[in-house]
């Protein structure tokens, strides 16, 4: 099972494409535990985590936020707008898939 957490503002606008992908790795077979959370909860919501995402409006604390994970073993990136906007799960999907792999 791949454990994918998402952080954004409030951790609400993530919502839908956490249902994108999970409706996307469902059609492929995949086992997932997706959730979205506040950014604010990020140092406390990276155990036991795989992958961590940050949405595109909080991509500016990628710097910070990729130290806090890396020292939970973490990788973290950022979702990239196009698909944030579109609510492509497949492609944020296969995006932590990358991430869990390096």
């Amino acid at each position: 099972m791949l454990t994918i957490r998402l952080f954004c503002a409030a951790g609400m606008s993530t919502s839908l494409l956490v249902n994108k992908m999970i409706e996307e790795a469902k059609k492929e077979g995949k086992e997932v535990d997706i959730v979205a959370y506040p950014v604010n909860e990020l140092d406390r919501r990276l155990a036991g985590v795989d992958v961590a995402l940050l949405g595109p409006q909080v991509g500016y604390l990628k710097k910070k936020a990729q130290k806090t994970a890396a020292d939970a073993g973490v990788p973290l990136d950022v979702i990239p707008m196009a698909d944030y906007g579109r609510c492509n799960g497949k492609a944020v999907l296969e995006l932590a898939e990358k991430l869990a792999k390096k």
